[in-house]
């Protein structure tokens, strides 16, 4: 028997940073995904294939593995070990990763994964609903990230645009928006843990400013959802490049990423960092009359690539 299953990756149009001080974010689900097809196996041990590595071992075992691509696939084996405990199944499982999304870039690779595999590995045995799946998903992702608010995996299961905030989760946005996007690689490495604790350390020092930022970065938002709402891109597009003012204030951009938004806007509605900054991709909104030209300026300098909303989420077959 096999399983496939299926979720998109995502980027932060608003919030990041801020949303972890009560902040409103909004997110969407991107038109790149990760796909996990799982089959059963003959043995009893666990075998997991991806573009991180290869492992095999016993079920009774696995959990014990200490070696690099085991640790990076904690919430895979999670996920697996769970699901035949749950269903209380003796056998072997297979599982085999394909990627659209690069890793540890902040296009949400980790939380697709998750989801999708949620979905694969339970399919085995039963049909879950996606309230689930996503439950399953965000406690397999707190096995690396035990901090995560769950955004990324509500989005990559819903899949569209939503907004999120501590106290009252995430909520769906009913949006249509046909917007698209060019996604930069800036190629530079980061650890989302130093850059929170980099902004809890400007807060730290800078309370008065910190607190007005919040404020004005709510005020933002709520003028992002009225744009959504009305579909318009030019004022969506302004607010994004403003959006990234106030992250360069709590000093999570670097001096390539400021070069490429700056790039961006030259023929962009507008451009930001996406995710936890210091590294990782710059996203430029854009439509048909200015994807291609903001593709080529971005592409003579680092990777880009054209994405979309994605409006499906998590798809599945058994």
């Amino acid at each position: 028997m096999k399983s496939v299953a299926s979720a998109p990756g995502k980027v932060i149009l608003f919030g990041e940073h801020f949303v972890v001080y009560g902040v409103k974010a909004i997110l969407c689900s991107i038109d790149k995904r990760i796909t996990v097809t799982s089959k059963l196996a003959d043995n009893n041990s666990i075998k997991i294939e991806s573009s991180l590595g290869k492992i095999e071992a016993n079920v009774d075992s696995i959990t014990k593995l200490k070696d690099p691509s085991a640790v990076l696939m904690k919430p895979l084996i999670y996920i697996v070990t769970k699901t035949l405990e749950k269903f209380k199944k003796n056998v072997g499982v297979e599982i085999k990763i394909e990627s659209e999304i690069p890793a540890g870039i902040g296009l949400g690779s980790s939380s697709a994964c998750c989801v999708a595999a949620a979905a694969s590995v339970t399919g085995l045995f039963e049909k879950l609903k996606r309230e689930e799946i996503l439950k399953f998903a965000i406690e397999a992702e707190r096995t690396i990230f035990q901090n995560t608010s769950g955004a990324d995996c509500s989005v990559c299961t819903y899949g569209g645009i939503m907004e999120y905030d501590k106290k009252n989760g995430f909520k769906k946005i009913n949006s249509n928006i046909d917007l698209g996007l060019v996604i930069a690689n800036s190629a530079q490495p980061h650890f989302t843990s130093e850059l929170v604790n980099r902004v809890r350390e400007f807060r730290e020092n800078n309370e008065d400013l910190f607190v007005s930022l919040c404020e004005q970065e709510s005020y933002l938002i709520q003028k992002a959802l009225s744009a959504l709402e009305d579909r318009d891109l030019h004022t969506l597009g302004k607010l994004m490049s403003e959006n990234q003012s106030f992250l360069e204030r709590i000093g999570v951009s670097t001096q390539k990423l400021a070069f490429l938004i700056e790039e961006a806007k030259k023929t962009a509605y507008g451009a930001k960092i996406t995710g936890a900054g210091g590294g990782g991709c710059v996203i430029a909104l854009t439509d048909k009359t200015n994807l291609n030209n903001t593709l080529t300026r971005l592409g003579k300098h680092v990777d880009c690539f054209s994405a979309r909303i994605d409006y499906k989420g998590l798809l599945d077959t058994f």
